[in-house]
């Protein structure tokens, strides 16, 4: 069975040839749940839905096909501030 292909916003810093080829990436969802740790965002690349800052991950860059567009900074802003109380941590 293959595996659903889900967009996701990346929250890595560019690393160097003796760093792992990894990304960390938060899930981007529709099917919504009233949780404070869904960030909404209205852009045209992405269906109506919101980010799961309790849906974080890291994968290899090789599971990354396509770039779908750019957030604009605020909402990169919101997504990190909810990771970081998902977290326990201040952002």
């Amino acid at each position: 069975m293959m595996e659903k292909v889900r967009p996701v916003l990346i929250l890595s810093v560019p690393f160097a040839d003796t760093d792992r080829a990894i990304l960390t990436v938060v899930f981007h969802s529709t099917a919504l749940r009233g949780s404070p740790f869904e960030v909404k965002v209205a852009v045209s690349f992405l269906k109506d839905g919101a980010f799961i800052a309790q849906s974080i991950a890291t994968y290899p860059t090789t599971r990354a096909i396509r770039r779908l567009g750019v957030l604009p900074h605020p909402q990169v802003s919101a997504v990190e501030a909810a990771v970081f109380k998902w977290l326990g941590k201040s952002s």
